[in-house]
């Protein structure tokens, strides 16, 4: 994995042969007559006869295309690679999220390369980021594990990415430096993501994770409480201590605050931090556990978003809320029909052990909100039914509809696919229980909203009315078990990251402009 705050990212307005880098990377586009070249700086004598040559050399301009060519002595490149955009309108720009896709398409399938030059229609500072995040996200690979022995280890001779020249017209802008350097906070912050929940259970658990978190922010203006079981159980977190008293490993819950002098909003973010699921008593088929390292995507995002935050400088007061804990089935372990006592009192009748992330979730929501929170965002891989509801790549938002909403038109800025989903009133009495305040779980259908309606309930009060609060259902798209498509991998997505570093700058901006 090429480390992303080692990439060197700069941007010239001509003359890219100047970059001196080993790769140019040209866009193509699809349509009705055909494959096209797109903006590029190679002459018109030469524009033309590769463009007239796109058919015969197998060039569709297909989105996720790429094709490697020799390069030519007047782009100063040995290598020539055409990226494909999919279906393009000659005369209309290109959408920032398609330039993403193509860049981080291009760096995805190279390898063994130091340096690359990238030449797509992007004329903005905003698109010029857009393709910066591309190409860091493209960037990625997870190898940790992999052995000499075994032969896939990567050569330590092997090149890794390190320089990233980008053509553009808005080279010499004042805001393009700051709009990489939030560039490669996004991409640093989605690697890290990556990294967490592609870990294995046997190297990730509430321990470990609740260390990575103290490092990782380490030398940011970010204070860190990790809460053990003795705390957990001396304060009354029943959620998170019932999940996690099946293993061996015992619970976490993390806190990170980050609160700069000048910030006068106060924001909370909370992530489900499941390091495995077995399902716990109410074990999970085989198949079904496979993958169940990914529950913790959640936490790892709120983590991530954190750290950026703090890295961007944002003004905004920002805190963190990580629920660590292992779902397993052993002795110990809390039983179908079992009550749990969450954080503030509510009791919860545990009809299934497999239902546990809103369980964690619950404490977590119940403390952020005794701090009186402006708004509250929780995010989690939490339900199969959003799978059912959305498939593997659009998550869910629910809740309030302003912060709902907010969040909506924050993931469609950021290039990420989520859709709002209502929280119907019909479905809060499927959770009544009859020994307990709640059950958890109720309504099958619609499952992925019955989820969120248990969660609104453990969502406190600030002067008298509850909180603005969204929840982010990122069950499937966190995880990519096809193969890898644009800048995204197989394995971990980091999927919700740039959409909530989004969310909470438009709601910075919208302070700005409107001071109370």
């Amino acid at each position: 994995m090429s480390n992303t705050s080692e990439i060197q990212l700069t941007a010239v307005s001509k003359d890219i042969k100047k970059a001196g880098c080993e790769v140019l990377v040209i866009g193509t586009g699809q349509t009705p007559d055909g494959p096209v070249l797109l903006d590029n700086p190679l002459s018109a004598k030469s524009a033309r006869a590769l463009s007239d040559s796109l058919p015969s050399l197998g060039v569709t301009g297909a989105a996720d295309e790429a094709k490697r060519f020799p390069g030519m002595p007047e782009i100063g490149a040995d290598v020539l690679v055409l990226t494909g955009t999919g279906r393009v309108t000659p005369g209309s720009p290109l959408s920032e999220e398609t330039l993403r896709r193509a860049a981080g398409s291009a760096v995805r399938q190279l390898s063994g390369v130091e340096s690359i030059a990238v030449a797509l229609p992007a004329a903005t500072v905003a698109e010029v980021a857009a393709v910066a995040e591309g190409v860091l996200l493209g960037s990625y690979s997870y190898t940790e594990h992999f052995s000499a022995v075994g032969g896939k280890a990567p050569r330590p001779s092997a090149k890794t990415l390190s320089r990233v020249t980008i053509l553009s017209p808005a080279a010499n802008d004042g805001g393009l430096k700051g709009a990489l350097e939030r560039a490669k906070a996004i991409g640093q912050g989605v690697n890290a993501t990556r990294t967490l929940v592609n870990q294995p259970p046997s190297h990730l658990y509430p321990e470990s994770f609740a260390q990575f978190a103290r490092d990782y922010v380490k030398g940011l203006p970010v204070k860190v409480t990790v809460l053990d079981e003795k705390k957990l159980e001396k304060d009354g977190y029943g959620g998170i201590l019932g999940v996690g008293k099946g293993s061996s490993r015992p619970p976490r819950l993390v806190k990170l605050e980050y609160s700069p002098a000048k910030s006068k909003i106060n924001l909370a973010l909370v992530g489900k931090g499941i390091t495995f699921d077995s399902g716990g008593l109410s074990l999970k088929p085989g198949a079904g556990m496979q993958t169940m390292k990914l529950d913790m995507a959640g936490a790892a995002v709120v983590l991530a978003a954190v750290n950026a935050v703090a890295q961007l400088g944002l003004p905004v007061s920002v805190t963190g809320w990580l629920c660590l804990a292992e779902n397993m089935p052993s002795g110990t372990a809390q039983r179908p029909s079992d009550v749990l006592t969450i954080f503030g009192g509510r009791t919860v009748e545990v009809l299934n052990t497999d239902a546990e992330g809103r369980l964690v979730m619950a404490d977590a929501l119940a403390a952020a909100s005794r701090e009186f929170p402006d708004a509250i965002l929780d995010i989690a891989t939490l339900t199969g039914a959003q799978m059912v509801a959305l498939g593997k790549r659009v998550s869910g938002v629910m809740g309030d509809d302003g912060v709902r909403d907010a969040v909506k038109a924050a993931a469609d800025r950021a290039g990420e696919q989520f859709w709002a989903m209502p929280l119907p009133e019909e479905l809060r009495p499927s959770l009544d229980s009859t020994v307990a305040d709640i059950a958890n779980i109720g309504e099958k259908f619609g499952g992925m909203m019955t989820a969120a309606v248990f969660l609104r309930e453990f969502v406190g009060e600030a002067n008298g009315e509850k909180i603005p609060w969204a929840h982010l259902d990122i069950a499937g798209p966190a995880f990519n078990e096809g193969g890898s498509y644009g800048y995204t991998p197989k394995g971990a997505t980091g999927v919700g990251l740039r959409t909530i570093l989004a969310y909470v700058e438009d709601v910075v901006e919208r302070a700005t402009k409107n001071p109370s």
